[in-house]
């Protein structure tokens, strides 16, 4: 039974919309159209900044993630209430062709998942799609993706080599490469170093924290001292709700629900 509310729009959202890139407004879902998995969300995305969504298994964090780019839509009888406006254009996404959205919001998975193709091809996927096929232009595309990614000094002797052939870190970082070469104007990413070692975890989010000064980032994680190290927004999520979000710090040093406070303090969850 949902006995706690989610937030509201005005008790979330301080932020000017010249500030936002994105802001889910009274945003609900349901699996099959009878399964509820969110609340009347209200979640405001700040523009060029890393927001993380933390909460225990199963709170709706990633079903949340995913309705941003319409992934639900690959499955029929899952149904949306609410929007996802995305600013300055104040477009709703969930009205917006799905190929279309995923092609403005990218998405990289939990476990890498690199095509069975080059490099060179992995990353040119989304160009493709998009139309272009001019050799020129993809050379130079694909080059700035991997780089942004920090990917093409380990890379750029091999392009045309399997992405197979990559370690597990440098894969993730391929699907980073992908995910940016179109110029999404939102990166969204599910638990992305959760299959990794520590090592490859530190390049992740190095890599994001360069990233966020370019494009919009919204990550999932499980790892509440990744969400200290390198967001600038939390939202904390239990049973479907969004039940506080605020800058970082102050979400960690000094949380307002006492839901919250027992989650981030090993409680439970």
């Amino acid at each position: 039974m949902n006995t706690a509310p989610s937030l509201t729009g005005e008790q979330v959202n301080n932020t000017p919309k010249n500030n936002l890139r994105a802001e889910v407004k009274d945003l609900s879902f349901f699996y099959g159209g009878t399964i509820q998995a969110l609340n009347n969300i209200n979640l405001p995305i700040a523009d060029r900044k890393i927001t993380s969504l933390i909460g225990p298994s199963g709170c709706g964090k990633s079903t949340l993630l995913r309705c941003f780019n319409r992934m639900h839509d690959l499955y029929p009888g899952n149904m949306y209430q609410g929007e996802i406006r995305l600013y300055p254009e104040n477009e709703n996404l969930i009205e917006i062709d799905p190929g279309i959205v995923r092609l403005r919001v990218g998405m990289v998975f939990q476990k890498p998942n690199p095509f069975p193709k080059s490099i060179f091809e992995n990353v040119a996927a989304g160009l493709r799609v998009r139309g272009i096929n001019n050799k020129a232009i993809l050379n130079d595309s694909v080059e700035h993706a991997l780089k942004g990614a920090a990917l093409w000094n380990e890379v750029k002797d091999r392009l045309h080599s399997s992405a197979y052939g990559l370690s597990g870190g440098q894969q993730q970082r391929l699907c980073i490469a992908r995910a940016l070469a179109p110029e999404p104007e939102i990166l969204l990413l599910d638990e992305p170093t959760s299959a990794l070692d520590p090592i490859a975890t530190a390049k992740i989010e190095d890599l994001l924290t360069e990233l966020h000064n370019e494009v919009t980032i919204v990550i999932v994680t499980h790892n509440m001292q990744q969400a200290a190290r390198i967001s600038d927004f939390t939202a904390y999520m239990h049973m479907g709700d969004l039940v506080e979000f605020g800058e970082t710090q102050d979400l960690f040093t000094n949380p307002k629900q006492q839901r919250t406070n027992d989650y981030i303090t090993g409680r439970f969850g």
